[in-house]
């Protein structure tokens, strides 16, 4: 399926843009009235008419069933549509209670980054805070995921010039200040970094995993794990899967939705983690398989960098149950989210520091 749409950003007009001396506004969305879509094939392309969703709800890249005919106007009318729909998935075998921690966009270095909300995270994640309830739970945390954007790299220092003695330390203080807390926290469980938009890794997905060299400190414990984005894992036969946020943030450009799970409960159904790549989402030029296919429907679907925390429980026509997370941005809320391997359940963890602060 094509979306033919009149605000979507061309090449031409990024070339207009450079040579223009007054700036083109930038839509935060670029959806339009008349927007319309388009079924396509190797063969051609012919607009689709009749009884079908809105535009608005699809974008470029999603593969679907049609029914119907030829109309008069050379149109296809859709008398009825039929998504992938979710997946198959492998029944829950796990039996005690165990949690997964998520949390993203710590923002190590950045003006929102608060340090001793970073402590405090660690702290509680590795038994030395809280009390006794707390410290038990703590206890049953079997694993931590960091679901990109880590890190704040002065960009601005990055000018292809050589870089004086100073400029070095400001531009490696961040991620020696991330290696110190994630040296603690490796020291006590395992846990998986992702990269992410804003982290030092290449820009198009799949994003590879951060280079272990950044972490001189934790790198050194085998729970350490450096970590792909997107990213799919196992514990207890509870299968994961997550992203650090830029395709579901693509997919809010060109489509609607009342809220973030809306996106990510379609991209389930579409069996696509990002439908929209390569078209406006940048991705490496697989030409004999796509990596971004669900064939296995995970039974925890998460997404990072988020402007507020949700979750959802997504329940199959074939019985598959699918717990949706939003994951706050760290830097922002203070917050992360706990999983239950056990019932999938999930809660909000908030850290403030406010009541430390005299």
């Amino acid at each position: 399926m094509y979306k033919q749409m009149q605000l979507k950003p061309s090449i031409i007009d990024e070339y207009s843009k450079e040579r223009s001396v007054t700036p083109i506004a930038q839509p935060h969305n670029f959806m339009h009235p008349d927007d319309y879509l388009i079924l396509e094939d190797d063969s051609g392309r012919v607009k689709l008419a009749g009884n079908m969703p809105s535009p608005s709800t699809y974008v470029t890249g999603v593969v679907v069933a049609l029914h119907g005919k030829e109309s008069s106007d050379g149109d296809f009318y859709v008398q009825s549509i039929l998504e992938a729909g979710l997946s198959p998935q492998r029944p829950l075998h796990s039996e005690d209670n165990k949690y997964i921690v998520l949390v993203s966009g710590l923002m190590v270095g950045s003006g929102q980054s608060n340090p001793l909300q970073l402590q405090l995270l660690v702290d509680y994640l590795t038994g030395h805070s809280g009390d006794e309830q707390e410290q038990s739970l703590a206890a049953q945390i079997v694993r931590v995921i960091i679901a990109g954007d880590s890190v704040d790299i002065q960009r601005s220092l990055l000018s292809g010039q050589p870089l004086g003695l100073k400029d070095q330390a400001r531009l490696t203080e961040p991620i020696k200040e991330l290696d110190l807390a994630l040296t603690q926290l490796a020291a006590a469980m395992p846990f998986d970094i992702m990269a992410g938009p804003n982290d030092p890794a290449n820009f198009s997905l799949p994003q590879q995993p951060l280079h272990k060299c950044l972490f001189s400190g934790a790198s050194t414990y085998n729970t350490f794990v450096s970590a792909t984005n997107p990213h799919q894992f196992e514990v207890d036969g509870v299968c994961f899967l997550g992203t650090s946020g830029q395709n579901i943030h693509d997919l809010e450009k060109y489509s609607d939705a009342k809220e973030k799970l809306d996106f990510m409960e379609r991209t389930l159904k579409w069996r696509h983690l990002a439908p929209t790549s390569p078209d406006t989402l940048g991705c490496y030029p697989f030409t004999d398989r796509d990596p971004f296919v669900i064939d296995d429907c995970p039974h925890v679907y998460f997404c990072g960098n988020q402007k507020k925390y949700a979750s959802r429980l997504l329940k199959g026509s074939e019985g598959q149950v699918v717990r949706l997370v939003c994951i706050p941005r760290f830097c922002e809320t203070g917050s992360a989210v706990v999983v239950n391997i056990r019932t999938l359940e999930c809660h909000l963890l908030t850290l403030s520091t406010s009541s430390l602060v005299g």
